[in-house]
């Protein structure tokens, strides 16, 4: 499971880092806005997801969780 707390995300502002690192393509930009007003990453295919924790290890500001639990926060 992959958890993005959105409001930590400085998305298009110069980051992109957990979309960068995935070797599966699970992530992508999202064409959405946040309060914030950036683009944060969004899911698109977590099946793939093999669970490698690069998004989660080379984001800078904690944004994202991957856990192989069901009930992460």
């Amino acid at each position: 499971m992959i958890s993005i707390n959105e409001d930590l995300c400085k998305g298009c502002r110069g980051c992109g880092l957990c979309i960068a690192f995935c070797p599966k393509d699970v992530l992508k930009m999202s064409d959405r806005f946040t309060k914030k007003g950036v683009h944060p990453p969004e899911i698109i295919n977590e099946e793939d997801c093999i669970l490698c924790e690069r998004c989660m290890i080379y984001c800078p500001d904690f944004v994202v969780v991957v856990s192989d639990e069901e009930n992460i926060v």
